[in-house]
């Protein structure tokens, strides 16, 4: 992406006139009909929808017509989105394939190559140089693979199709107005699946509010320049709310006779509540004396790892909305710094039996059923699953983790054959 200093107050008339959303990009700013999702399976058609939502925010014949005219789907990129590995694969599979041996090693070399660029970063914009080279590492493998995809068309994509519409057309509009301010050129936009870019993969409406000219050269460009990729990423954390003097959390060790009933997922409690439930480091010391919001989190249920996570978790996830990911980034930070990384015995995870994907929609669909309320089935094991498998367990005295472990589906399929009125159901994994 290259931003020439002249463009500035050009861009900034362009964005005064067009009725595009930067900060708040999931919600949409325009009137009923020109907001209504452009989303239809008619891909024809939808491009139609799409070239009517940019005129009607004020975009150029440029757009509406040679830039959409152009654009063409790509079939790979909802079979992607589909099987995303935030959904597929279990925690210590994602882990195991992203905080690598060669991960740590070349991480710790962009460290030393770039002290004194991170000295500067850390200074101005408080975030610590190991969670910009996670970043790094776990997103294009220091620049290694940045993504060969055509960003329009996979954006166009995406949004053509109902599950992300609105939130991939705002990405899409936010992407016009780079190029139609000259900001981007069309035949450099390349990246992934998901239209991310450049080192440190941002999608449009990051690089339009937080890119920054690193290395003062007059531009910026995130996919040639690292110093530029670099300083936008700390800019983009530093704006979103990262606290420069907290950690991510930290791996914990939880009591044999853990009180489960008294903690519920996706919920943060005072640090000084866990101390009371006899929550310890990974060590066996006491957690500090500290103020600071906590939430409990088991990647595999009471037989894995036990994270406490705290506020600053929540600014990754802002990045990536997975806390699979989110860890992965926290503990390869760790590792860059001389931490071990996750301590948790790697053996006891052959405790943990898998679940696939129609395993849990099947699950869903049966605590849907009987009144523990999961939402729509769609095999992805989120905040509302969790508390409906916990409510589900104890009710039915299991250890209250929130995981859809065997237990659990055990005990599931034991209501539904005592249970005359209830005819069990077998989703097929979509």
């Amino acid at each position: 992406m290259i931003f020439s200093k002249p463009l500035v107050k050009q861009v900034r008339n362009r964005l005064n006139c067009k009725k595009l959303i930067i900060a708040c990009a999931f919600m949409p700013l325009f009137g009923n009909a020109a907001a209504a999702t452009i989303a239809d399976d008619n891909f024809s058609q939808c491009k139609v929808n799409l070239a009517q939502r940019a005129q009607a925010a004020g975009f150029s014949s440029t757009i509406t017509q040679t830039v959409i005219g152009n654009i063409s789907p790509i079939e790979r990129v909802i079979a992607l989105d589909k099987k995303q590995p935030e959904f597929t694969q279990t925690f210590a599979q994602y882990i195991q394939a992203r905080v690598t041996d060669y991960h740590v090693r070349v991480g710790k070399k962009k460290l030393q190559q770039n002290k004194e660029l991170f000295d500067k970063l850390e200074k101005k914009y408080g975030i610590p140089r190991q969670y910009l080279v996670s970043f790094w590492g776990l997103e294009t493998v220091f620049g290694k693979h940045k993504g060969k995809m055509e960003v329009l068309d996979a954006l166009a994509t995406l949004a053509c199709d109902e599950r992300r519409s609105e939130f991939f057309t705002l990405e899409l509009l936010n992407l016009f107005t780079l190029i139609e301010t000259k900001q981007v050129a069309v035949e450099q936009l390349k990246g992934s699946w998901a239209g991310a870019m450049g080192h440190l993969q941002f999608m449009p409406t990051a690089l339009l509010k937080y890119a920054v000219d690193g290395d003062n050269d007059g531009k910026v460009d995130i996919w040639n320049s690292e110093v530029d990729a670099l300083t936008t990423a700390a800019n983009y954390l530093n704006n979103i709310g990262w606290q420069a003097k907290e950690r991510w959390g930290r791996e914990v060790k939880l009591p044999v006779d853990f009180a489960f009933d008294k903690v519920t997922f996706d919920q943060y409690y005072p640090l000084d509540y866990f101390k009371e439930l006899g929550v310890k480091k990974i060590n066996k010391q006491a957690l500090p004396t500290y103020e600071i919001q906590a939430e409990l989190y088991l990647p595999s249920g009471h037989k894995g790892p036990a994270f406490l996570l705290y506020p600053n978790f929540n600014v990754i996830m802002t990045w990536n909305l997975s806390k699979s990911y989110a860890l992965s980034v926290g503990l390869l930070a760790n590792k860059l710094v001389g931490a071990k990384g996750l301590e948790f015995i790697q053996q006891a995870q052959t405790k943990v039996k898998s679940y696939s994907v129609a395993d849990m929609k099947n699950l869903q669909s049966q605590l849907n059923i009987l009144g523990f309320e999961t939402g729509e089935p769609d095999g992805i094991w989120g905040p509302k699953s969790r508390q409906a498998i916990r409510l589900f367990q104890l009710k039915h005295q299991l250890i209250a983790d929130g995981y859809p472990n065997s237990d659990v589906l055990i005990t599931v399929n034991s209501v539904f054959s005592k249970t005359e009125t209830i005819t069990p159901h077998t989703n097929q994994e979509s």
